[in-house]
């Protein structure tokens, strides 16, 4: 009876340690692809090299915070999410950052999101992105921070027909339109009220300037 213990004990520890071999150590339950979904203009294969995750590694010990870490090191990335599906896949899931306007930086254009990332710099003027004139480009700074909420308030209509935003401070950021008309923002207070108004006005008002700061006095010259 004893002999028989010793034995179930024996077979079960061996067992277990061969599953623990199979899951922790060896490559049969190893990374045999990486599915990358989230990418628009981010190519895979830098995703795949970014991870650094080598073939048939076992997928158990892939440390999936420090994979989202070096992904995220692709400036155009503004967020990654790293799962083991089982038994050989690692799937990335990317949020590509989102170009929202360009600031000229000696000759060459630095392309932003919404947060004043720098996503890449290029040597021509990307075309349909508004152009951020303020004192101090840098992330944090406030009027660079109340231009880049002005630019997401803005309605769609009106959206496709700036060109220049200027934000000398937090509560001036003046609009400047394809057209050559001008519109004063003024800080980010009330922007859907003052979005609204303002697809009224240029559809119904020929003028050279639309003041929209203060939605309850609403002037144009």
């Amino acid at each position: 009876m004893k002999a028989r213990t010793a034995f179930l004990v024996l077979l079960t520890a061996g067992v277990v340690g061969t599953a623990a071999w199979l899951v922790f150590f060896s490559p049969v339950l190893g990374v045999r692809s990486i599915d990358i979904v989230g990418n628009l203009t981010v190519p895979k294969e830098r995703i795949e090299q970014q991870a650094g995750v080598p073939d048939l590694h076992p997928l158990a010990t892939v440390n999936l915070a420090e994979v989202e870490g070096r992904v995220l090191g692709i400036r155009q990335l503004a967020g990654a999410k790293v799962d083991r599906i089982w038994p050989g896949t690692l799937r990335i899931e990317v949020v590509e950052r989102e170009p929202v306007a360009v600031i000229q930086v000696g000759d060459k254009y630095a392309i932003i999101d919404k947060h004043g990332v720098v996503i890449e710099v290029e040597t021509a003027l990307p075309p349909l992105l508004p152009v951020l004139k303020v004192d101090r480009p840098a992330e944090g700074d406030p009027a660079m921070m109340a231009a880049l909420q002005v630019i997401d308030a803005v309605p769609d209509e009106v959206a496709g027909k700036v060109r220049q935003v200027r934000a000398g401070t937090a509560e001036g950021v003046t609009l400047e339109l394809s057209d050559g008309r001008t519109v004063i923002w003024g800080g980010t207070d009330r922007p859907q009220e003052k979005g609204r108004i303002l697809t009224s006005l240029l559809k119904r008002e020929k003028a050279a300037q639309y003041d929209v700061s203060s939605p309850d006095v609403v002037t144009l010259k």
